[in-house]
């Protein structure tokens, strides 16, 4: 018997799923409980870091495994979770937040936003929400969150703004991450988790899914901006910087690092040997740098591994419910489901179910991409736009609840367009 087919192993990290679940929709009393008791802070602040909280547990369930079924046998099923994902995710999130990367994503959207008829701020803040995310098709979603992130920090994420603008933009970010990587098939995880299976090449996936995400991928992005226009900041001049003019050719060695990396992104030997020569190009010409987010990056990457860890013993109560629905039932199920589990882990399931029809695999995904933003774990980019963002919201944390309604009509009216079009 396996570990994932021990009945009582089974039912202790579900447990444990719960518990995380619960814990990821506290951060914020563990924050204020950390103002109150000043001897335990430390430990209040590290249980109220989002980004620990399925780390953390998928700690205790090996230690449980360790106890029932014996070290070695915990240390096997440790080892059989594939961590591809959260790797790729800490390094493309280093290499996208560089500042030749940003430098030149800030130059182009500045180039665009004087083309649009409206005022700068408002320009650069709606194309940060629109345009950045659609660019996920091609650079993958995690870079994506982590470029619209940080366009959007100083403009929009600060203390003095309304915490439901905060929250409304967070959610149409989310949401637009998570479909507007659907324009091909390799960027968003939960197509990338059935495209070979299901034969879904990049084509396919326009025709039937992105060209309906990009349509509500701009509604959100002007809903957002427009509930915003009044609290959005000047966009910062890099002109008058005091900083050296970032070389040409030095921006083209940062893109085809996160170009290559993109491409070899289910190839862990080849993009961490890249990332290596890219820390290395960055010490070589450090006066063109910023201090890499190197602890962002591996909180989220320990994020994304305890959901990898905790998320492969729920297969024996997700996969009945995903199987059982009708193809329309099963979009519900799915923008369910999605909330408390990794819409990735969510298709892959679906992935394995033999005899199911075209339509319930449209509806499958169509719901796990249309949910993604509903929660921190819903979709794999997130963790990386709390962590880079939650410094902008009270006690510098995001609650569950105030994401769950920033992100609700964006995503009803990404729903109704997967499923009404």
């Amino acid at each position: 018997m396996t570990i994932e087919s021990d009945p009582l192993l089974q039912k202790i990290a579900a447990v444990l799923f719960a518990l995380a679940l619960l814990h990821t929709f506290s951060v914020k009393h563990f924050e204020r409980a950390a103002a109150y008791s000043p001897r335990h802070s430390g430990l209040f602040h590290l249980l109220g870091e989002v980004e620990v909280v399925f780390g953390l547990w998928a700690i205790v369930l090996i230690v449980c495994v360790a106890m029932a079924a014996g070290g070695s046998q915990a240390i096997a099923y440790a080892e059989s979770r594939n961590y591809t994902e959260p790797m790729f995710v800490f390094v493309v999130m280093v290499i996208a937040a560089s500042r030749p990367i940003l430098h030149a994503v800030e130059t182009g959207l500045r180039a665009a936003a004087h083309l649009l008829p409206v005022p700068t701020p408002l320009a650069h803040a709606w194309l940060s929400l629109a345009m950045v995310p659609l660019l996920g098709s091609l650079i993958t979603e995690p870079a994506a969150m982590t470029i619209a992130a940080l366009m959007l920090a100083p403009q929009l994420f600060q203390r003095h703004v309304p915490e439901r603008v905060k929250y409304l933009a967070l959610g149409a970010l989310f949401v637009n991450v998570s479909i507007g990587g659907t324009l091909t098939s390799y960027a968003a995880p939960p197509v990338l988790m059935v495209a070979s299976t299901w034969n879904w090449d990049s084509t396919f996936m326009l025709l039937n899914l992105g060209w309906k995400a990009a349509l509500v991928v701009l509604i959100n992005a002007t809903i957002a901006t427009f509930v915003a226009r009044n609290h959005l900041q000047p966009v910062a001049d890099d002109t008058s910087a005091p900083r050296p003019k970032i070389p040409a050719v030095i921006v083209l060695a940062h893109i085809l690092f996160l170009a290559g990396v993109v491409i070899f992104a289910h190839h862990p030997i080849v993009f961490l040997g890249l990332f290596l020569m890219f820390l290395g190009f960055t010490q070589a010409y450090d006066a063109h740098q910023s201090p890499l987010i190197i602890r962002e990056a591996l909180l989220v990457s320990f994020f994304l591994a305890g959901l990898v860890l905790l998320g492969g013993m729920q297969r024996w109560w997700l996969q009945p419910i995903v199987s059982g629905l009708e193809p329309l039932a099963l979009f519900g199920g799915a923008l369910g489901l999605t909330a408390i589990t990794d819409n990735a882990a969510l298709t892959y399931l679906g992935s394995l179910i033999s005899g199911i029809s075209d339509e319930s695999k449209y509806m499958l995904v169509a719901g796990a991409v249309a949910g993604g933003g509903l929660t921190v774990i819903a979709n794999a980019p997130n963790p990386a736009g709390v962590a880079l963002l939650k410094r902008g919201f009270a006690d510098e944390t995001i609650g569950a609840g105030g994401l769950l309604l920033g992100a609700a009509v964006p995503t009803l009216l990404a729903a109704a367009a997967f499923v009404a079009l």
